[in-house]
């Protein structure tokens, strides 16, 4: 049976986005594979450098994917920090690792764009810059096969499979080749503007808004100016939110709105009740679990036992092939 990966950092509280992107199809999969679901506290570092953000969003984001239906009985669900097996395969495969090939990743490259003058790197912290081996890091210290992630991330699943193959002809064959897990049709949430969805640009709907605000950020959508009739569902961000959260039934119902140029006022109410009904469920349940921190305490401690126990497993036989190992 094929073993499935994911996980969110945590620099805030879970977005719509990382609902569509990660959470819902990993907790599908959830339901009928061997799942390894993570909170990425180290990489949250990255991003920001407050301990109360970092400490929070930990309890918000566990709670989420618990609150929304994880199935733990077979799901492996921890903190990335909990498993020190992680930073020390980390640093393996940063030794084994060529800079050119982190040369390439989007993230480095997108800050040397917007960064002026002749020192293209003067913004760029390590942390960022090498990033994608601790995401590596992640995946293959318990080789795992399936990664869901959004289409921006895919580069990041190609790179952990270059490392993996540098390791495997460098020191044997012990790692698999993971592969991204990308639904292409419901897989990418824009922000309100139709630029991806991040918190740090303000972007972002909450998933677990109250039904007032949730109405409120449905609202801020960007739309166009055209007249009814003249709408082309499929240029619009509104449209996206409708393919990601309807039915195959339902989309025809929207493109029939659409065609019969429906106004955006209403579309967008239309839209609320779709997320409303689908989110709502979760709601109370998750405010339950932030109120209760003891109870998510005992769940993540749990599934950190299972965790350790394969990690440190592997990296006893990664550290043989490497040549560490007792004289």
């Amino acid at each position: 049976m094929s073993s499935v990966l994911t996980g969110i950092t945590t620099n805030g509280s879970p977005h719509l986005g990382n609902y569509v992107g990660a959470m819902r199809p990993a907790i599908e999969l959830s339901k009928k594979s061997k799942s390894f679901i993570f909170l990425a506290d180290y990489h949250s570092l990255i991003k920001q450098q407050d301990p109360k953000l970092t400490h929070q969003s930990t309890l918000s984001i566990a709670a989420a994917w618990i609150a929304c239906g994880l199935d733990l009985k077979n799901t492996i669900f921890y903190r990335q920090s909990s498993i020190p097996q992680i930073m020390e395969l980390n640093w393996i495969l940063t030794s084994i690792t060529p800079k050119g090939l982190m040369n390439r990743a989007h993230a480095y490259k997108a800050i040397q764009d917007i960064t002026s003058g002749k020192d293209k790197d003067k913004n760029v912290q390590m942390g960022l810059f090498n990033y994608p081996i601790l995401m590596s890091s992640d995946i293959l210290i318990f080789n795992a096969d399936l990664i869901p992630v959004g289409r921006d991330q895919k580069q990041h699943i190609e790179m952990t499979r270059d490392i993996a193959n540098k390791f495997n002809l460098t020191y044997g064959s012990f790692f698999n080749l993971p592969e991204p897990l990308i639904d292409e049709t419901t897989s990418y949430l824009p922000g309100l503007d139709g630029n991806k969805m991040s918190k740090s640009y303000s972007n972002y709907i909450d998933l677990f808004s109250e039904e007032k605000k949730l109405q409120k950020q449905i609202n801020q959508i960007k739309t166009d100016s055209l007249e009814p009739g003249e709408k082309k569902p499929k240029d619009s961000t509104l449209y996206k939110y409708f393919k990601c959260f309807s039915s195959d039934k339902n989309i025809k119902q929207i493109d029939a709105y659409f065609n019969e140029g429906m106004g955006w006022g209403d579309l967008k109410k239309e839209l609320f009740e779709l997320i409303n009904m689908e989110i709502s469920p979760a709601r109370n349940k998750y405010f339950d679990l932030v109120n209760n921190p003891k109870k998510v305490e005992k769940l993540l401690k749990e599934g950190e036992a299972k965790a350790l126990k394969i990690a440190s497993k592997n990296l006893k036989e990664i550290r043989s092939l490497v040549g560490i190992k007792s004289l």
